[in-house]
Order: C-alpha cells, then structure tokens, then sequence
C-alpha cells in the first residue's frame, strides 16, 4: 500500500511540475483516497451486480449454506451472506467491506462437481479471505492500479495533442525535450508497474488463504482435491471481468497454467503449484 501511494505521489508530483501547476498533486491525493473510500464502501454491491449472482436458499442450496455457517461458527466470523451464480464454470469468492458485511458466493458448476469435504475445503478458503481481511486489500489495490493508469493515459493524450506548457515553455531545447522524454516513459511504466503490483499482491493473499483454509479444515486434502476438480474444467466463465478476476478462488477466464515470465501477469498462481504446497502440509 505504501508502495503504491509512492507510485501516486511521484507520479503526481511530476505531472504537476511538467503542468507548471502544484494544485495536480493535491487534486491526485484527495481524488485516490475517494476513489478509495466509495469503491470500498460499495465493493460487495459492485462486484455481485457484475457477476450476476443472486442470494442462495438455504433449503435448495442447502450443503453449501450449512458448510458456510459451520465453517463461520469454526472461524470465530460472523455469517456471511451466501450467493450463487448460475454458471456451469466452478469457481467462487468471497467479497464485502468487512466481516460484518462478508458474502461468500458459489458458482452451480462448484456445487456440481464438489463433494461435500471439497466443498467444505473451498469455503474455507473463502472465510479466509474474509479473516485475513484481503478483501480491504483487494478493493483498495484495484482502485489505485486504475487511478494510475487513468492518469497516465491523460497525460500521455495532453502532451500528444498540446495539453501541457509550464515545463515545455520554461525548459526551450534540452531541458523540455528530457522532461517530456521522462514523462513519456513515467506514464508507459507507472500503470505496469502498479499491475505487477496487484498481481503480486494477489497470488500471495491466494497462497495465504489457501494455508488458512487448510488450518480451519484440519485437512488440505479436501481443498487440494477441490483445485484438481476446477482447474481441469478449461472454459470460461460467462461474465467473467478483468476487475473481478482476482477475486476469484480460480481465473475464471479458464485456460492452461502460463509458465516462466508469463506467471507475472496472472492473477492466480498455477493451481499445480498450490495443490503441491497444500499435499506437503502436514
């Protein structure tokens, strides 16, 4: 978070030094941290509009409501509400501004093809993101990743077509021409950057709540069995979102495993690798 809010502040401080305006660099802070605030506040509303879930019953879902309530009571956490998906892809997440206001949300393909023990590992690993409090995390990552690729586009689009002129003015000949070098390649970066950021951010909560998930269960084969399941099923979800992938227990674009340099810009990590870690726990 602080690395991020360091990307925001040089960046900002740039733009403003380039604009001969110091009032860009406020207007950077206090615009990240509404963004912040409001994305946050709503995150639960957002992302279950966007997945088009819909609130479970307990009686015709009735293994996946119980597992949720048991495994809640097990974890010392509130009961979350519970949604599902109609959607043959098996996956789920869990999302909501804090504990108190946690959903946990399945897809009709997960409850499908999920014993009763893979269903109880999978929420585990759910009620972990809620306990680690990853969803705070998540929410507020996303939203600086954009804010900084937003800005970076209007700042390249303002040099390209006459936006700017403090610097470029001030700076004529060797001066002006490094700063608007600088810019250029500032701009290109920072949004890639805060990506490789996020991505990190959320193969690492994934890898956490994988091993807290196993801690409530006692037992890692249920979730280890439970990845083997859903990473054989290769199609795509049906409204599956770059803004909402991550959130996701497995990338619900479907699709094989990426190797070696390609591994950087997943938002998962190769579910071969968390099931190796899961069956090494004892």
């Amino acid at each position: 978070m602080s690395l991020f809010f360091a990307i925001i502040i040089f960046f900002g401080y740039f733009v403003s030094i380039y604009f001969g305006n110091p009032n860009i660099l406020y207007f950077f802070i206090i615009f990240s941290i509404v963004m912040n605030i409001a994305s946050y506040w709503y995150s639960d509303k957002i992302v279950l509009s966007m997945s088009r879930a819909k609130l479970a019953d307990r009686d015709e879902y009735f293994d996946l409501y119980t597992s949720v309530e048991n495994l809640s009571i097990t974890a010392g956490l509130p009961m979350p509400r519970v949604y599902v998906i109609e959607d043959p892809a098996p996956n789920a997440f869990a999302t909501g501004r804090d504990k108190e206001h946690a959903v946990v949300c399945a897809t009709t393909g997960l409850l499908q093809i999920l014993n009763k023990v893979e269903l109880e590992g999978v929420i585990a690993h759910e009620l972990s993101h809620i306990g680690n409090r990853d969803m705070l995390l998540s929410t507020v990552v996303v939203v600086l990743v954009g804010f900084v690729s937003i800005v970076s586009n209007m700042f390249l689009r303002s040099m390209f077509f006459g936006g700017g002129g403090g610097s470029r003015d001030r700076g004529n000949g060797q001066l002006g021409a490094i700063m608007m070098i600088a810019g250029i390649v500032l701009a290109i970066l920072s949004p890639i950057i805060a990506m490789l950021i996020q991505l990190a951010i959320s193969r690492k909560r994934e890898f956490l709540a994988d091993s807290s998930g196993a801690l409530l269960t006692r037992y890692p084969e249920g979730l280890a069995s439970a990845l083997e399941k859903i990473s054989k099923y290769s199609a795509p979800m049906k409204y599956a979102s770059d803004a909402t992938a991550h959130l996701f227990i497995s990338n619900p674009f479907g699709g094989k495993a990426l190797k070696g340099m390609h591994k950087l810009f997943m938002t998962h990590p190769p579910a071969e690798e968390r099931i190796k870690i899961l069956r090494g726990l004892k």
